[in-house]
């Protein structure tokens, strides 16, 4: 990437790399962090960079490309969570693609998948396209199809919680997910902002809750960080729910 050292990038804050370089610096400095894993586990995260960068090409997230978010929640568990996990890393990277591609994903599938349903046939091709585990793990934290009749940013925060209750390597997901989503808040503008603050400001301390607990696969200093940040997107939504 012209105009950048790849020791420079390498120190830069995950932030800094967005503001500054966007799409292509997340992606040099997805590549170096990756680095860091054996060979094969490399190339399957990679691999997985690509799929989720086919699979969200035409998606913004306000003003900048969707794949975005996607790098950003892997980069900040494998830097600041420090997790060598690659089925992990590539479940991070794919963690909305059964939720907003669930048709591209079916139709690779066959009759009896579909049958089935477009997310099951969706989960289908991703467990054969990398393992199942990865697939379980996109499946605890894919929003449900919410009924209609009742309030979905309930249903949304019931689903969080039952999933994370049971999955602990999920909560190290949504949590990096969150944190993009609640510190980033800053970042919306327009009627999204206090829609999406009213949305994830009641499952703060619940995400608090998961972080600090015992199974959950992190280390204390690492829980200690991202507890900081759940208070940090709180402050935030304080700030804008008034």
């Amino acid at each position: 990437m012209d105009g950048i050292e790849r020791g420079q990038l390498s120190v830069m804050p995950i932030h800094a790399v967005t503001e500054v370089y966007g799409e292509a610096g997340l992606r040099m400095l997805f590549e170096i962090e990756s680095e860091a894993f054996p060979d094969q586990e490399r190339a399957t995260m990679l691999r997985a960079e690509r799929v989720a960068s086919r699979l969200h090409a035409g998606d913004k997230r306000v003003r900048e490309p969707y794949v975005n978010h996607l790098l950003r929640v892997a980069l900040r568990i494998t830097r600041h969570y420090q997790v060598r996990d690659a089925e992990v890393i590539v479940a991070a990277l794919l963690h909305d693609a059964v939720e907003d591609h669930p048709r591209d994903l079916a139709d690779l599938a066959g009759d009896a998948e579909r049958a089935a349903g477009e997310r099951n046939a969706a989960l289908t091709m991703l467990a054969r396209a990398f393992t199942p585990r990865v697939a379980n793990l996109i499946a605890s934290v894919t929003n449900p199809d919410y009924d209609p009749g009742r309030d979905r940013g309930e249903q949304y925060r019931e689903h969080v919680v039952e999933s994370l209750e049971v999955d602990p390597w999920a909560r190290v997901i949504k949590l990096s997910d969150f944190t993009d989503n609640g510190v980033g808040i800053i970042h919306t503008t327009g009627p999204k902002v206090r829609k999406a603050s009213a949305k994830y400001a009641p499952l703060v301390p619940q995400l608090r809750d998961f972080a600090l607990r015992d199974d959950t696969p992190l280390s204390a200093e690492v829980k200690a960080h991202i507890v900081g940040q759940l208070d940090l997107a709180a402050e935030r939504f304080r700030a804008i729910l008034g």
